[in-house]
């Protein structure tokens, strides 16, 4: 009965005083939802970065054909060259921090027909072990097997962009299409990768390398082994800086050129590139993580500052209560309720405000690169229990010394 007492006494000074408690919890209210909404974005580009670094493979890493300098650091007297189905069978073997490599012939040139629709996107041709470097999971039928590609099959599987041009929804595994007038059987068809349309992985066509070898050479390269470019996985993510080296040293040797020279190799490491992005969000969350505290220091301050006054308004509230007979600790029970009250319930309306904002986030569309932002429960622990101590720290410490005074000295003070 008195806990209930001491609650209803609680509610009513809250109530008698409106304005200062209204606008000591908008104050907690929008320091938590700030720092909420701000970490919950500062996650949401960073996981939208990871899911689109993802959509490419897991540690995946290309090289391309380059250009290499015939004078050590001159690249006006440079030479072109080729990747060769010779340096992928070199990297494989010789490279000891390389798990898995694959060529690819890849042509933009070849028109596709089918029974409804016809195209122009670009046509790929890889080995059977492709799908294990590169993220390409299927939507409907099967991927190439090893009998597909030493038999030359003509078989093909098509991204989710290319069937829907091709077939507008129709079923596509089992059917025909002409590539360039030659008849291949559709045995696949990959799920969509990425969001939005700037993942060329769905608009190809991909067949089994040596049937692509066979119809579609690279004529144009000047070598009957050229490839387009080259995938390669690291045998553990951590060293793939040293399969990159181990692959530019042996392009370098079948090449002639010096392997020290960076402006002779084209090449893309996403590991690399995925770490650097990570350290640009970590900088990113640091800046808005900053900014949110910044804000509920603020908000802290705010709280901190109205109990001072609340108590310093009510010491002779505090005395007459005394006279009385309240005891010291049910005097201190209704400031400890009081900062609670406020910074809890304040707290869980700033939570609340940044989770429908996050929820109405999710309704704006697939953005490339950012995915809506979630509730981080351990930052809103973490605000909401700041707050709250430095509210009922605020409110107990000088109702305490008000406590300690006799009754007639806290009387005396205005």
């Amino acid at each position: 009965m008195v806990f209930f007492e001491i609650l209803r006494q609680m509610l009513r000074t809250l109530w008698a005083h409106k304005l200062r408690s209204f606008l000591t919890m908008f104050g907690i209210a929008w320091g938590v939802g700030s720092l909420l909404l701000l970490v919950g974005l500062g996650e949401g580009f960073r996981s939208g970065n990871r899911r689109e670094l993802n959509s490419l493979g897991e540690d995946i890493m290309f090289v391309f054909p380059g250009r290499a300098p015939a004078v050590a650091g001159n690249m006006s007297s440079g030479r072109s060259y080729n990747l060769t189905e010779q340096d992928y069978q070199d990297s494989l073997r010789e490279a000891p921090h390389v798990r898995a490599a694959a060529p690819v012939l890849s042509r933009l040139d070849i028109r596709e027909v089918s029974a409804y629709n016809n195209s122009n996107g670009e046509v790929s041709g890889v080995p059977p072990h492709y799908n294990v470097i590169r993220y390409l999971p299927l939507a409907d039928g099967r991927w190439f097997d090893q009998d597909d590609e030493s038999q030359k099959r003509l078989v093909a599987v098509l991204g989710d962009e290319m069937m829907k041009n091709l077939y507008s929804g129709r079923q596509a595994v089992g059917t025909t299409i002409l590539l360039n007038g030659i008849r291949f059987e559709v045995i696949g068809v990959v799920q969509r990768v990425g969001h939005g349309d700037d993942n060329s992985t769905n608009n190809r066509v991909f067949m089994p390398f040596s049937t692509m070898r066979q119809f579609f050479p690279l004529t144009k390269e000047g070598q009957e082994d050229a490839v387009s470019f080259i995938n390669y996985r690291p045998r553990i993510r951590q060293e793939h800086a040293q399969a990159r080296e181990e692959v530019r040293k042996i392009i370098a040797r079948n090449h002639g050129f010096d392997w020290h020279d960076e402006d002779a190799f084209e090449d893309w490491d996403t590991i690399k590139n995925s770490e650097t992005v990570g350290k640009i969000f970590d900088a990113m969350d640091l800046f808005l993580g900053g900014v949110g505290l910044v804000t509920l220091t603020l908000g802290a301050i705010g709280i901190i500052n109205i109990m001072l006054v609340a108590v310093s308004e009510r010491t002779r509230e505090i005395g007459l209560r005394k006279a009385l007979g309240a005891t010291n600790r049910s005097i201190l029970l209704q400031f400890f309720l009081e900062g609670a009250f406020l910074t809890l319930m304040s707290g869980s309306i700033g939570m609340a405000g940044a989770g429908l904002l996050m929820f109405l986030m999710r309704g704006v569309g697939e953005v490339p690169g950012f995915d809506p932002p979630t509730m981080s429960f351990m930052s809103a622990t973490l605000a909401i229990g700041t707050l709250a101590a430095a509210g009922i720290i605020a409110g107990i410490y000088p109702a305490r010394k008000a406590a300690l005074l006799q009754p007639v000295d806290a009387l005396r003070q205005e």
